[in-house]
């Protein structure tokens, strides 16, 4: 009998496919019983296409966590729940970085595996600078050399937003704290240099490898694959007083299955070997990958092989917060982040941007539904 062949969709760049498409590679179906082929997309396209179009499509689906209400809504994807046992989805949720599982937890349910981890944190240039800052006083009194750049393009605009909210210790629903996020945001922008402003955060971190006019990004999501052996360190991202809250949103990955794919016990298995240990601190790492389990980002090999990303980054994964997951925040962030830079380049006072963001936010969010 031929094994079954799958399909899965993940990201085009090397932190997205090569792990997974050199496990797949490793599959034999005589053996293993399946084989699997990953096609990839833009990173635009990760973020921005439906996931429901996804899943019509590919058997396995690389998604981001605010994906998930849209996938519950659209009844795309299928449980871990149904496919695995109460036991081992408690030990993944005990083993991963953060949230990382938790961020996929929804109306009562999980609905992907947190194959890859990552969030915003600090880059800079080793070769401009002694140390990375601590606090975003320090980031914003070096941003008046015109050497630090914000990551403002896409969905990020918005992201970035709330990270600042969250290191002041509210979100951009708390007024007091969101109007000190927008003011430090404000400051932040207008020194940034306007050239970089479409850069993604891919290629914010290619302009800072490359170039020395640049010497900090105070909220970046985190590329391990910069950090070994070039002049870019990694730090964990700026707080607005030392004891204070991280302020960073998650992102990461996770792998779905699709409410259409016709799964079997041989699939099953290759997906806890991609979460088993001996991957996550093994196989994932040495190809390019971001593994999601603690394990791995404490591993002293792992961190000597990756410039000490992961350890430098730790707390700021581990404290990092959850963007809106109702079906239609990916709407929102759209929304959201072009009413923050339109607010930004009118010099627009907080209050009114403010209030934008929260009728938006209403306006994309079904009544009633969890966030």
């Amino acid at each position: 009998m031929t094994a079954p062949a799958f399909r899965g969709l993940t990201w085009d760049h090397p932190r997205g496919y090569k792990a997974l498409e050199a496990a797949a590679a490793r599959l034999d179906p005589a053996r293993d019983g399946l084989s699997l082929t990953w096609e990839r997309h833009s990173l635009e396209g990760f973020e921005e296409r439906p996931i429901g179009e996804q899943c019509a499509l590919y058997d396995l689906v690389v998604l981001d966590h605010p994906h998930v209400g849209e996938a519950v809504a659209a009844h795309c994807l299928r449980p871990l729940e149904e496919l695995f046992s109460p036991e081992e989805i408690a030990t993944w949720r005990d083993a991963a970085m953060g949230k990382s599982l938790a961020s996929y937890h929804y109306a009562g349910q999980h609905w992907a595996l947190p194959q890859d981890a990552a969030t915003q944190v600090m880059a800079w240039r080793r070769d401009r600078l002694e140390a990375p800052p601590v606090l975003w006083e320090e980031v914003a009194r070096l941003s008046g050399t015109g050497g630090v750049v914000l990551s403002l393009s896409g969905p990020h605009a918005a992201l970035t937003f709330q990270s600042i909210c969250a290191a002041h210790g509210g979100t951009f629903r708390d007024r007091a704290e969101a109007r000190a996020a927008w003011d430090l945001l404000v400051r932040l922008a207008g020194n940034s240099p306007q050239a970089l402003r479409p850069l993604n955060p891919i290629g914010i971190l290619e302009h800072m490898s490359r170039n020395d006019d640049v010497a900090l990004c105070p909220l970046v999501y985190g590329y391990v694959n910069y950090a070994p052996g070039g002049a870019l360190g990694f730090a964990d991202a700026p707080r607005v007083m030392a004891d204070g809250p991280v302020g960073s949103i998650l992102g990461g990955t996770g792998i779905g299955v699709s409410r259409w794919c016709k799964v079997t016990p041989e699939l099953l298995d290759h997906l806890r070997w991609l979460m088993s240990e001996d991957a996550q601190r093994g196989f994932i790492p040495e190809h390019e990958g971001q593994p999601a389990l603690k394990s791995a980002w404490r591993d002293p090999a792992v961190n000597a092989r990756w410039g000490g990303f992961y350890a430098d980054t730790y707390a700021t994964l581990d404290g990092a917060s959850l963007r809106p997951r109702h079906d239609g925040a990916i709407a929102f962030q759209t929304a959201a982040s072009q009413r923050i830079r339109m607010g930004l380049e009118g010099g627009e006072p907080a209050d009114r941007v403010l209030d934008d963001l929260l009728a938006q936010f209403e306006r994309h969010r079904p009544a009633g539904t969890e966030i």
